[in-house]
C-alpha cells in the first residue's frame, strides 16, 4: 500500500531536522576540539544543543542528536582519543551521566513544549469554534442553512472539502472538490447512523443530532481533530434546529394571519348576506300570507321561503363561528336547567324531527348549570339536526343528560351510517365532511365546528362514538360551575 503524501512529508521533515542537529553537533565538536575545551565544558555545550533541539524539533530528534553528541564526546574528548574505547571507569560514569541528563532534560523540555503546543492548539481551536458559533448566529434564516454552514466551516477550519446533509429539508450541500460519489458521504453517514474517522483519506463523518434524534450528518476532509469534529457537529445541529424553529414560527404566524383574515371575511360576508336575506324572507312570507298566488306561484314562494331560511341559518352559524374564534369571547352565563332547555329545543325542531321518535333519559339536576343559554341551545340544535339528517327513517333519536359532582354530560344518539374511525376527530373541523356524508346528505361542515368552539368556550369537550351495533352518539361534557366568561 502506498504511503500517503502527508506521511511522506513528515518523514522527510524528520530526517531534515535530524540532519541539521547532527551538523550542529559536528560544528560544535570541531570548535571545541580546536580550542581544546575541557570535557566538562564540551558536555555542557552538547547538553545545551540537545535542549535547544528538543525545544525546536521534539523528543525523538533530541534523542538521536544526544546519541551523536555522546559518540563525539567519547571519540574526540575522552582518552584514548580517536577511539570509542574508554580507559578510565570514571569516564564511563561521566558518559552515562551525560546521556541520562540529556535524556531527562530533553524529556522535560519536550513535555513542556508539547503542553505549550497543546494549549496553543486548544486556544486556536476554541477561537475557531467561537467564530463558527458567532457566524451561525448571523445566518440568513430565510435561506437553507446547509450551504451557509459548509462555506463557513471550510473557511474557518481550512478544510479541503465539506458536505452537510439536512434531513429536515432532504437537502445535501457541499463545497470543495468532492467527486460525485463522495458527495453522498454525509447522506450515507446519516442513513447508517455512524460516526467515522478515516485517517487514510483524512475524512471525518459525524451524525448531527438534536437530543437523541438524528437530523442530518456532516463530512469533512482535512486535518480535523475528532473532538473538534464533535463540536462542529453540535454547532451544526444548533444551526439546523434554529432554521427549523424559524420555519415553524413563520408557518404558524402565516397560518394565524390567514385565520384572522378568514374570520374577518366570514364575519363581513355573513353580515352582508343578512340584510338581503331578511328582505327575501319578508317578501316570501308576505306573498304566502296574501293568498293571491296560484298553485305554481305558491310552490315557488314556499321554495324561496324555505331556502332563504336555510341561508339565513347558515349566515347565523358563520357569524357564530367568527365570534367564537375571536380572542375576546364573552359568555353571557345564567342558570340553565338542562331538562327544560332540551324540551324547548325538541319542541322548536318538531318539523325537522318529524318521523323520529324522541327518547329522553334526563336526570333531574340538583342545581342549574351556569352557562350561556343561547350557545347551549345552538349546540343541542346542531346535534339534533345532524341526528335527524344522518339517521335512517323512522328510527328513534335518544337524548340523555347525566351529571356528576363536577360536570354535566349530554349525549344525542341516532341510528344511521357509521362514522369511520379516521373521521371521528375530524368531523369537528371546519368544512370537513366524511366521504359517506358527502355522498348522501347535503351540508357545509360548519355546524360541528361551531359546536366544538362553543363547548371549548365553556371549557368543555366534545367527542363521538359510532358503531354498527350501538349507532352514532355525539357527546359533550361541561364543568358545572363557570366563572362567567372566557
Amino acid at each position: 500500500m502506498a504511503i500517503p503524501l502527508t506521511e511522506q512529508r513528515s518523514w522527510i521533515r524528520l530526517l531534515e531536522q535530524c540532519g541539521i542537529g547532527c551538523a550542529v553537533i559536528a560544528a560544535l565538536t570541531f570548535i571545541c576540539y580546536k580550542l581544546q575545551f575541557p570535557i566538562a565544558t564540551v558536555g555542557f555545550i552538547y547538553l545545551l544543543a540537545i535542549v535547544v533541539a528538543s525545544l525546536v524539533y521534539g523528543i525523538w530528534q533530541a534523542i538521536l542528536i544526544s546519541l551523536v553528541a555522546l559518540s563525539c564526546l567519547n571519540f574526540f574528548f575522552i582518552p584514548p582519543k580517536w577511539s570509542f574505547a574508554v580507559a578510565d571507569e570514571r569516564d564511563w560514569i561521566a558518559l552515562v551521566s551525560f546521556q541520562v541528563c540529556a535524556l531527562v532534560v530533553s524529556r522535560l523540555s519536550s513535555r513542556e513544549q508539547k503542553m505549550a503546543r497543546d494549549a496553543n492548539y486548544q486556544r486556536i481551536q476554541m477561537k475557531k469554534l467561537y467564530e463558527l458559533s458567532r457566524g451561525i448566529l448571523l445566518f440568513d434564516l430565510h435561506q437553507p442553512p446547509g450551504l451557509q454552514l459548509v462555506h463557513l466551516i471550510r473557511r474557518i477550519f481550512l478544510a479541503d472539502d465539506v458536505a452537510i446533509f439536512d434531513a429536515n429539508l432532504a437537502r445535501l450541500d457541499h463545497e470543495g472538490h468532492w467527486s460525485t460519489e463522495e458527495q453522498q458521504i454525509a447522506k450515507t453517514a446519516y442513513l447508517a447512523d455512524t460516526n467515522e474517522d478515516d485517517r487514510e483519506i483524512y475524512t471525518t463523518q459525524r451524525v448531527i443530532r438534536s437530543g437523541s434524534t438524528a437530523i442530518g450528518a456532516i463530512a469533512i476532509r482535512g486535518e480535523i481533530d475528532p473532538l473538534i469534529a464533535n463540536s462542529i457537529a453540535s454547532l451544526a445541529a444548533i444551526a439546523l434546529e434554529r432554521h427549523r424553529s424559524y420555519e415553524k414560527e413563520s408557518r404558524a404566524e402565516s397560518a394565524q394571519q390567514a385565520e384572522q383574515l378568514r374570520v374577518a371575511v366570514l364575519d363581513s360576508l355573513a353580515h352582508a348576506f343578512k340584510t338581503p336575506l331578511t328582505a327575501i324572507c319578508t317578501a316570501s312570507s308576505g306573498l304566502l300570507e296574501m293568498g293571491t298566488l296560484d298553485e305554481t306561484g305558491l310552490e315557488l314562494a314556499e321554495l324561496i321561503d324555505e331556502e332563504s331560511i336555510a341561508l339565513n341559518q347558515l349566515c347565523t352559524r358563520l357569524l357564530q363561528t367568527a365570534k367564537l374564534e375571536t380572542s375576546s369571547v364573552t359568555l353571557r352565563t345564567e342558570p340553565v336547567v338542562m331538562s327544560n332547555l332540551v324540551k324547548d329545543v325538541v319542541s322548536g325542531l318538531s318539523t325537522a324531527l318529524e318521523g323520529h321518535p324522541i327518547e329522553l333519559a334526563i336526570e333531574e339536576q340538583d342545581t342549574p348549570l351556569q352557562a350561556d343559554r343561547e350557545l347551549l341551545k345552538m349546540i343541542l340544535t346542531q346535534y339534533l339536526d345532524n341526528a335527524a339528517k344522518y339517521s335512517a327513517p323512522e328510527t328513534p333519536i335518544g337524548i340523555a343528560v347525566r351529571e356528576s359532582k363536577s360536570e354535566l354530560l349530554l349525549s344525542v344518539c341516532n341510528r344511521g351510517s357509521v362514522i369511520q374511525m379516521q373521521d371521528r376527530e375530524r368531523v369537528f373541523e371546519r368544512f370537513y365532511r366524511g366521504a359517506e356524508a358527502r355522498k348522501h346528505v347535503p351540508g357545509t361542515g360548519v355546524g360541528l365546528s361551531i359546536v366544538k368552539k362553543a363547548v371549548e368556550a365553556h371549557r368543555g369537550h366534545v367527542w363521538v362514538i359510532s358503531t354498527e351495533e350501538e349507532g352514532t352518539t355525539f357527546f359533550l361534557s361541561m364543568p358545572k360551575l363557570q366563572a362567567g366568561g372566557c
